[in-house]
């Protein structure tokens, strides 16, 4: 059973940083990524990463994702945050490739974290 476990969220003020971790049981899976899912709102896709990194266009430059295999964990490190990052950030993983235009796909992943909360007060 590969359970995924994250770490680092909490409360931050608009244009502060965050930093969360997911560190997954069992060997390396190909694909990890995080989603979020805003207050009210559906799950939406963050960023991805397997041999490159991917990313939400509302993300990028401001987030960045990171793989340490060794520990079998990513990092997504979070920047100049916004009011409307507020979510829920589920990390999630998968083992199977299927192409990187399937990365924002939630459905592709078969592991997924409980879900840490990240506030962004302004």
């Amino acid at each position: 059973q590969v359970q995924l476990v994250e770490s680092g969220g909490g409360l931050v003020q608009a244009g502060g940083s965050l930093r969360l971790s997911c560190a997954a049981s069992g060997r390396t899976r190909y694909v990890m990524g995080w989603f979020r899912q805003p207050p009210g709102k559906g799950r939406e896709f963050v960023a991805a990463i397997s041999s490159s990194t991917y990313y939400a266009d509302s993300v990028k430059g401001r987030f960045t994702l990171s793989r340490d295999n060794a520990r079998n964990a990513v990092y997504l490190q979070m920047n100049t945050l916004k009011p409307e990052d507020t979510a829920t950030y589920v990390c999630a993983a998968r083992s199977q490739w299927y192409g990187s235009s399937t990365f924002p796909s939630g459905s592709t992943y078969e592991y997924w974290g409980q879900g840490i909360q990240v506030t962004v007060s302004s």
